[in-house]
């Protein structure tokens, strides 16, 4: 073998006060997948999560670490935020080291990293379990589907690479990990129950015109492909966590097999809390849902998207108000905490249908909303609608606004529809209902509750804080 120790590096957290940091929910899967396919092709694996070293909490400690130990490095960036701070960490990366960048985030700007980041030697572009192992035995760049390299100065890229089939990818090696991820807020642990997410299966059939879910950063909409549920559930049987989130597009997507999935971990009595997203068309299928309830589902997450026909239309959802509504009458009757998903700041969505979320979500009976500003990513057919619209505009993000809607208008409205949402009295129902469903028991909610205090105070020093520095 080539190399001796092989770094995968979650950089989210190089700065601790940053909002990133805080959260230390989601364990980073998909470089743990990364990480998993690369064992055997280097002597020795480690991977880092910023947001749990603190041994290695400051970039001096880290850039010794890897001076003494490491002959290759390879980073994670999935994401927008904290962009700058890890291009200017990937800057501090010794030389003589190749370093080797991939994630959703590096696939969308590799010309930009590029740039920013001139010691970085190859950018994996896509999904990467079958390139990292090539990288690793050392094969000659160009001959590497999938990459973008630096060579001579000259950046070049190879051909995208097809997409790997599902089960010959392992899952991910939990040992590699050194944290536990709890649910916590602002730095501070919540609760004590342990979290990890479990893929079963990748791809959607369906296609909603805003989503890009299903397509990865070059555009590539990957089929729907299933694990085999033996391996599904013997990944769940090796899991310490106490809450688990199957990550799939649509855990319900093939009711047959999930049904089956909740028949072993009923039959092996596994007893764990799992959490899932769906779409509305489950409630079709209501002895699945109460197979769902006895095998341990606690919440169910829902693409709602909007009460109004002509946007569900526009979006491409495949159902309307009226399927909502009868949905939602089947989803009452059991007792599984709903969240459900909506967008607003559609094309030709005024303020007052806008409002109007929070209302019809109490309607349905909804226990918990998100609302997120519309998205044309790259490759959406959303966005080719927006870019025909001279009176409709882009962030950098992709969140659209419009003329008549700016974006600080939005962020606005989206607060109204929290605020008329989350009243006193709905907080109640949904602390009620998180112990009537077994979503937390009584000790562990009580637990919670004795975090507020603190959380409170953190929040209003972060908002005064914030309002310092607009007003420097």
């Amino acid at each position: 073998m080539k190399y001796k120790h092989a770094l995968f590096l979650y950089p989210y957290g190089v700065k601790k006060t940053t909002t990133a940091s805080v959260n230390r929910l989601f364990p980073p899967t998909g470089l743990e997948y990364i990480a998993t396919s690369a064992k055997g092709f280097a002597e020795k694996i480690t991977l880092l999560d910023l947001r749990y070293e603190e041994e290695l909490s400051t970039p001096e400690k880290l850039l010794d670490f890897i001076r003494k130990e490491i002959d290759i490095i390879c980073v994670s960036i999935g994401w927008d935020r904290e962009f700058n701070d890890i291009c200017d960490l990937l800057n501090l990366m010794p030389d003589n080291i190749p370093l080797v960048v991939g994630g959703y985030k590096a696939t969308e700007q590799v010309e930009e990293l590029f740039q920013a980041c001139p010691n970085i030697d190859i950018i994996v572009r896509g999904e990467g379990e079958e390139t990292i192992r090539e990288i690793l035995k050392d094969l000659p760049k160009e001959d590497i589907l999938g990459i973008s390299y630096r060579k001579e100065s000259k950046v070049f890229h190879n051909q995208i690479r097809p997409l790997p089939e599902i089960d010959i990818i392992p899952y991910p090696d939990r040992g590699l990990r050194k944290g536990k991820y709890q649910l916590s807020l602002y730095g501070t642990r919540i609760t004590d129950l342990k979290f990890d997410t479990v893929l079963s299966a990748r791809g959607c059939p369906f296609n909603c015109k805003f989503c890009t879910f299903s397509l990865n950063p070059l555009g590539q909409k990957r089929p729907y492909a299933e694990r085999s549920i033996s391996s599904v559930i013997e990944e769940i049987e090796l899991l310490d966590a106490d809450v688990i989130l199957f990550s799939d597009d649509n855990f319900a997507t093939n009711v047959k097999r999930a049904s089956a999935i909740c028949d072993e971990i009923i039959k092996r009595k596994i007893k764990k809390r799992f959490l899932a997203q769906v779409r509305i068309e489950i409630a079709q299928h209501p002895a699945f849902i109460a197979k769902m309830v006895k095998a341990g589902f606690k919440m169910l997450s829902l693409g709602i998207e909007s009460p109004h026909d002509h946007i569900l239309a526009q979006l491409g959802k495949g159902f309307g108000r009226t399927q909502l509504r009868e949905a939602f009458d089947v989803l009452r009757k059991y007792p599984i905490f709903y969240h459900g998903y909506f967008i607003y700041g559609n094309i030709g969505e005024t303020e007052e249908e806008m409002l109007y979320i929070s209302q019809f979500a109490r309607e349905l009976g909804v226990d918990t909303v998100a609302c997120n500003k519309l998205r044309a990513d790259k490759f959406s057919p959303i966005r080719k609608m927006v870019e025909k619209m001279p009176q409709y505009h882009l962030t950098a993000k992709g969140e659209v606004y419009s003329d008549t809607y700016s974006h600080s208008a939005l962020k606005k409205i989206n607060k109204r529809i929290k605020f008329t949402f989350y009243t006193p009295l709905k907080i109640l129902k949904i602390a009620n209902k998180s112990i009537r469903v077994r979503f937390f028991t009584l000790g562990e909610f009580v637990s919670i509750l004795t975090t507020v205090p603190f959380l409170m105070k953190h929040i209003i020093t972060r908002e005064k804080e914030k309002a310092a520095l607009r007003r420097a």
